[in-house]
């Protein structure tokens, strides 16, 4: 085990956590990351509290490693069921895009669970914290997906372990040992990663996605509010290349994803990224991209990553 804080305070072999892309981090997934010694987190936006009961009782038959439970501020269902369900059972419930709130964070308490949240600023870590959080995601501007952070992460890293007491995570830009250990050195108790693990073979993306992501360098990764269909005002990070796919697209469709059992159309710039089953134009579609994709160079099971990682 590699002790920090972070691993003292969830209970995981590495300080490694995943970043729960709806679709894309299944049940399996996340099981898979856990058994590897990181801390899993399953998405649990739009999901009913039945299922996210159901999700949890089947993680629970794959692995007795601790994991977690993301929710996006703006998808909470209201009433926030979903969330007190998750606490029940996960040793976190993290939330994301949204300004921290006490209620929240009191919420996962009550049911038993650490609560974290992931913080684009110093401010927002600062709020974080004073809202009662047990531990923070500091994200930089590197980041693949939806960007909560303006600033490059080692510039906003240091600030924000000045600024709090708990434990901070590192998020953005972190794809190889090298990363993990520049963050480590820096200072952090651990560290998010995201477009390596979705460059997994146990990851849910469609594999066009993945070779899209191998096939790229850093500068491919462009921040933008293209993708903004269902989630308007949210910068995010995607490859340039679907950008431009979507722009040459001249079909305001371009192709058809599972949810809750339904097969449903994707808009041309939706959010969606395209998962194992979704059909159509993979390439027009959000393959959301960090930095570090320039130094994703290949598709490799979740044990071998961990292993790269951390050097085991």
């Amino acid at each position: 085990m590699i002790d920090t804080a972070f691993t003292r305070l969830v209970g995981c072999r590495y300080p490694v956590q995943s970043v729960p892309i709806p679709g894309i981090a299944t049940v399996e997934f996340v099981a898979a990351i856990c058994n590897a010694g990181g801390f899993g987190m399953l998405p649990g936006s739009m999901a009913p509290a039945d299922a996210v009961r159901g999700m949890l009782a089947k993680l629970r038959e794959l692995t007795d490693a601790p994991h977690g439970v993301n929710f996006l501020i703006p998808f909470l269902e209201p009433g926030y069921a979903a969330v007190s369900a998750a606490a029940e059972h996960a040793r976190v419930i993290e939330f994301f895009y949204g300004e921290p709130d006490p209620e929240l964070v009191a919420l996962a308490h009550a049911g038993g669970a650490l609560c974290s949240w992931q913080v684009g600023s110093v401010d927002e870590a600062r709020a974080a914290v004073g809202a009662g959080c047990d531990f923070i995601i500091q994200q930089g501007v590197e980041a693949g997906g939806h960007v909560r952070g303006t600033t490059d992460l080692y510039d906003v890293l240091g600030a924000t372990l000045d600024a709090v007491s708990v434990p901070v995570l590192a998020a953005g830009g972190i794809a190889t040992g090298a990363d993990y250990a520049a963050a480590i050195a820096a200072g952090a108790a651990g560290v998010r990663v995201g477009t390596r693990f979705v460059c997994s073979r146990e990851s849910r993306a469609h594999e066009d996605y993945k070779h899209a992501l191998v096939a790229a360098d850093a500068d491919d990764s462009t921040y933008t509010e293209a993708f903004s269909g269902m989630w308007p005002n949210a910068p995010h990070r995607v490859l340039q290349s679907a950008i431009d796919a979507a722009d040459n697209c001249e079909d305001e469709i371009v192709g058809e994803w599972t949810l809750g059992g339904e097969r449903l159309a994707i808009p041309r710039n939706a959010v969606i990224a395209p998962t194992a089953d979704t059909t159509g134009r993979i390439e027009a579609m959000a393959l959301y991209a960090g930095r570090s994709v320039g130094r994703v160079t290949s598709v490799d099971s979740i044990e071998q990553i961990m292993a790269d990682l951390v050097g085991a």
